[in-house]
């Protein structure tokens, strides 16, 4: 068995941390949690969406999306309404109020990702991005 510090899901959870590391201030000033920020980021690229294909998206089990839609929907941030096509299918928008947080958020947002992304050349951050996309493509 390789050591502990050098499997693979170890190391891209500790680049996980230390890239959440440039946002988590921001967000706890707004009052958003990760998870929240996810959904609000994908809701804001797409018109709507159903809650299952958000959970896959968002990278959230389907269950603990539930309770972040309802805190969102609390807090004005999201709209649920059922599908026209099929009424056991239901599907979450951003509201104008959403829409207006992150536009709000987007100049500290870009500061944030150049801060975290400025240690690295460009070339490395195109590879980086492909060895990502990569491992989260492999099935088991």
């Amino acid at each position: 068995m390789r050591k502990y510090e050098n499997s693979l899901p170890l190391k891209l959870l500790k680049a996980r941390e230390a890239a959440m590391s440039f946002f988590r201030p921001m967000l706890q000033e707004h009052s958003i949690t990760e998870q929240q920020w996810r959904v609000l980021r994908v809701l804001n690229d797409h018109e709507e969406m159903e809650t299952k294909q958000l959970a896959e998206t968002c990278c959230i089990l389907s269950p603990s999306l539930t309770g972040i839609i309802q805190r969102l929907e609390q807090q004005e941030y999201v709209q649920r309404r059922k599908s026209p096509d099929d009424h056991r299918r239901t599907l979450i928008s951003a509201t104008e109020k959403a829409r207006s947080l992150l536009e709000e958020m987007a100049p500290e947002v870009d500061a944030s990702y150049n801060k975290l992304t400025s240690s690295l050349s460009k070339e490395k951050m195109e590879i980086l991005n492909e060895l990502l996309t990569d491992v989260s493509q492999i099935k088991p």
